[in-house]
């Protein structure tokens, strides 16, 4: 048995390719889109033409076909410029595309796939809602099947890429009736942009991730035919499961990229600013946190890397998952006090980019189930 942490031609190719433009072409604009709140529209076009919206998808269905790792390595070089720009491909890939992939119908994947691959549209995905957080399964946005439709009441919250002018639908959990032990069955349903009787409200004022695009949806008698449930009604619970399952690989790889950018300040703030006639970098309190922040990353980014290449060996990946998405938001977060700390009152300032860095990190803590969530599914792994 080996042991090799090296990357393929291919995954370097792609992370290679994906560093030029994250430094070129995202890094330059990031502050901008964070000041402005302003949705990336001409980056995310780039994005697409260069093939990273369909980075995982089978190329049967217009994708590119690489692999879990490549496509982390892309989310964390993106996030190392711009948290914005890195969660908006990786909830458009993890959780709007990849359901359609898991549990699409042939018919569903070749309709939709293909138009989000190429990234001609954004798809959402809608399971938060003002009462039901970390406690999924409360959901109360219900759906009645009247005459071939499914009539949708409810409202759902935080839900990204919902609301901008290329978003072309969201997946939503309804509960679309009672199973025999009077428990709730719980459903996919696919809600096209333009549907009657479905609401996009206006973009959240958020603390950071402030040029991604978040919005809380309403649905009244909001009609959609009965051939749009994600597969088989009544797994929806299970499928939702699943599909952040996957999606707290790509946060972790986003956790890594924005705790590496605060190393990244940090280390070149402490070697230009001069203190007691040195740089203070060569303080041991200063030089301390640096070590500290680059072994945690190192940490961090070994886990997530290990969670991708599970996923992409078929085997079970799943508390792996867990364990990179909760160790790399706490390091990101550990990463922009350490570098706002070094910064000293420059830290606070909006011209430095450890302050907007510092107010993205929180959400790595919070999105795609909060550390307490993650403690208890990891717990349960370990069957404690």
């Amino acid at each position: 048995m080996t042991l090799d942490f090296d990357l393929t031609q291919e995954q370097r190719e792609i992370r290679d390719l994906a560093r030029d433009f994250a430094r070129n072409e995202v890094a330059p604009r990031a502050e901008h889109f964070d000041r402005c709140k302003e949705f990336p529209y001409e980056i995310v076009a780039k994005l697409a033409e260069l093939g990273f919206l369909g980075l995982p998808v089978p190329e049967e269905y217009g994708g590119a076909g690489a692999d879990t790792v490549s496509y982390a390595l892309t989310v964390e070089e993106l996030a190392r410029a711009d948290a914005s720009v890195a969660i908006t491909v990786a909830a458009h890939t993890s959780l709007g595309t990849m359901p359609f992939l898991l549990f699409g119908s042939e018919e569903q994947k070749h309709e939709y796939v293909p138009r989000l691959a190429s990234g001609e549209t954004l798809w959402a995905f809608g399971l938060t809602e003002p009462q039901a957080g970390s406690d999924a399964g409360a959901t109360q946005t219900r759906a009645e099947l009247r005459d071939g439709h499914w009539i949708i009441n409810g409202t759902k919250a935080f839900i990204t890429n919902s609301g901008t002018r290329i978003s072309g639908g969201v997946t939503i959990t309804a509960v679309t009736g009672f199973r025999s032990d009077g428990k709730k069955e719980i459903s996919n349903l696919v809600v096209p942009t333009g549907t009657s009787g479905y609401t996009v409200a206006k973009d959240y004022d958020k603390m950071g991730w402030r040029a991604s695009d978040t919005h809380e949806l309403s649905f009244a008698d909001a009609a959609v035919p009965e051939g749009n449930v994600l597969g088989p009604r009544g797994e929806g619970f299970h499928q939702f499961l699943t599909t952040l399952d996957g999606g707290r690989i790509s946060v972790a790889a986003l956790s890594v990229g924005l705790a590496q950018a605060c190393l990244d300040a940090a280390l070149k703030y402490a070697g230009e600013r001069v203190q007691f006639g040195r740089p203070i970098a060569r303080f041991e309190a200063v030089s301390f946190m640096l070590a500290d922040m680059a072994t945690r990353i190192e940490m961090a980014r070994l886990m997530t890397y290990k969670a991708a290449w599970l996923k992409d060996q078929g085997r079970d990946f799943r508390m792996s998952a867990g364990m990179a998405k909760l160790f790399a938001g706490e390091t990101a977060t550990m990463c922009a006090n350490h570098a706002v700390q070094i910064h000293g009152g420059y830290g606070i300032m909006e011209e430095y980019p450890v302050a907007r860095y510092w107010r993205d990190v929180k959400i790595g803590e919070i999105g795609e189930g909060t550390n307490e969530i993650q403690r208890r599914l990891i717990a349960k792994f370990l069957g404690a």
